[in-house]
C-alpha cells in the first residue's frame, strides 16, 4: 500500500552543508530523506493538525502508522505469519533480563557465546534471573578480538543466545551457527537491517533502535509466536512477551515518535536503497575501502579485530600512541569527522558506520588518515 512517507523520500546519500560526519557507536545518524520527511511533516502529521509526538497512540491513524512500520519490515526481512515484530522500550539491557525471565528462569539450561560486554551482560542477567547459563564459547582469552567458531552447546539448552555484532571490540558474526540444539536468541542491536538474514534457526532477535533503525528509545523484537508462547507463565505484564503479542505493541504508551522514524527509516531501505540486499553490498564497500586504508598503511594504523571477524559496523584501530589517537580525535573533529573516539572502556579510534553513513563520509575520513599519517607519521 502506498503511503505518505514512501512518496515523500528522496533518492541520495550525501551530506549538506552545516552537518557533520557522525561515527559515533550510538546513537548514530539518520538517513537524511528520513530527516527531511520528518520535518516537512512535524506540525501536521497526516493532516491531523498536530505532530506525531501530539496524537493519541490509540488514534487510528497512529495504530494504522504502526501497522504500516511492521509490515515494512517484514516485507524487508521476508518474515512470515509465525513472527511476531514487536515495539518496546528499555533497550537491550531490558531484553538481556527478559529473555532468560521468560524462557529460563526456572533453573533451566541456557548457553550464551561471549564475545564481550555485551553478550557478558546478558549472560550475567540470566545468572541473577535463576537461568542456568553457561558460556558455550569465549573469546575473552585473546581480548575479544574474534568470533568463535566452535561451541560446547548442551542438549538441554533452552536457547542459545550470540550478540551478532561488538561494537567494543569491532568484531561480527559473518556466518551464524548452524542446526544449534536450541533456538537461537540474538542482540543484533548494532547491525540490525544491514543485511539478509536467514532466520530458520532463530526464535528471538531484539535490536535497539538508536543504531541503524532510528532514535533512541524504540526497542523492536522478532519472535516466533510459538516460541513466545512457551514462555514461562505468570510474569508481570510488562515483562511477558505474550501481553505485546495480544495488543500489536500498544498495552501501554508506546515510544510513537520513535515507531515513526523507524518506519520511515524501513521505507528508505526499501525504496530509495533497494533493499537488504543492496544495503548489504553498499556496507561492504564501505568497511573494504576503510580497512583497506588501514591495512595499507605501513602500519600507522593498526586494525584490532582479526580480520576474519572484522566488523562492517564498527571499524575500530589503533595509531602508534595515545598521545597521536587524540590528536586525530581532536583535529578530524575540526574537519566535521565527529565521535571517532574508541570506547571508553578499550580507547583507540573508532569510526561506526552504520547503514546511513554516506559513502563520502568514509571517503572523506580516508582521505583525513592519509593526510595526517603523512603529516605524523
Amino acid at each position: 500500500m502506498a503511503t505518505p512517507e514512501a512518496s515523500r523520500i528522496p533518492g541520495g546519500l550525501g551530506q549538506p552543508a552545516g552537518r557533520v560526519y557522525n561515527f559515533n557507536g550510538g546513537p548514530a545518524n539518520l538517513p537524511l530523506p528520513v530527516l527531511e520527511a520528518a520535518a516537512a511533516e512535524l506540525l501536521n502529521w497526516r493532516g491531523t493538525g498536530m505532530s506525531i509526538m501530539e496524537n493519541s497512540h490509540r488514534d487510528k491513524k497512529v495504530v494504522a502508522m504502526a501497522l504500516e512500520a511492521e509490515d515494512d519490515l517484514k516485507s524487508l526481512l521476508k518474515l512470515g505469519d509465525e513472527w511476531k515484530v514487536l515495539f518496546m522500550q528499555g533497550g537491550a539491557s531490558m531484553q538481556f533480563a527478559m529473555i532468560p525471565m521468560n524462557f529460563a528462569a526456572d533453573g533451566a539450561a541456557c548457553d550464551y557465546v561471549n564475545t564481550g560486554m555485551w553478550s557478558d551482560k546478558a549472560y550475567k542477567e540470566a545468572r541473577i534471573v535463576g537461568a542456568d547459563a553457561a558460556f558455550a564459547a569465549t573469546s575473552e582469552p585473546d581480548d575479544f578480538t574474534y568470533i568463535p567458531d566452535t561451541f560446547a552447546f548442551r542438549l538441554n539448552s533452552r536457547y542459545v543466545y550470540i550478540t551478532s555484532n561488538n561494537t567494543v571490540r569491532g568484531t561480527q558474526w559473518r556466518t551464524f551457527p548452524r542446526k544449534p540444539p536450541a533456538p537461537l536468541v540474538a542482540d543484533m542491536s548494532s547491525d540490525f537491517l544491514s543485511r539478509p538474514l536467514d532466520l530458520s534457526d532463530f526464535a528471538l532477535i531484539h535490536a535497539g533502535a538508536q543504531k541503524n533503525v532510528g532514535p533512541a528509545g524504540l526497542t523492536i523484537v522478532l519472535i516466533r509466536k510459538d516460541f513466545a508462547q512457551n514462555g514461562r507463565k505468570g510474569l508481570p505484564h510488562m515483562l511477558d512477551y505474550r501481553t505485546f503479542i495480544e495488543s500489536d505493541s500498544m498495552y501501554n504508551t508506546p515510544p510513537v515518535f520513535a515507531i515513526y522514524i523507524a518506519g520511515l527509516v524501513f521505507k528508505w531501505i526499501r525504496h530509495t536503497v533497494g533493499g537488504l540486499d543492496r544495503m548489504a553490498l553498499r556496507n561492504e564497500a564501505k568497511a573494504k575501502r576503510l580497512y583497506d586504508a588501514i591495512d595499507g598503511s605501513g602500519g600507522f594504523y593498526r586494525g584490532t579485530a582479526r580480520p576474519e571477524s572484522r566488523s562492517l559496523m564498527n571499524v575500530t584501530y589503533r595509531l602508534p600512541t595515545p598521545e597521536l589517537e587524540k590528536k586525530f580525535q581532536e583535529e578530524a573533529k575540526g574537519r566535521g569527522l565527529c565521535a571517532l573516539n574508541g570506547h571508553r572502556s578499550v580507547g583507540g579510534i573508532r569510526a561506526s558506520i552504520y547503514n546511513a553513513m554516506p559513502d563520502d563520509g568514509v571517503d572523506t575520513l580516508i582521505e583525513f588518515m592519509e593526510y595526517f599519517k603523512a603529516a605524523n607519521g
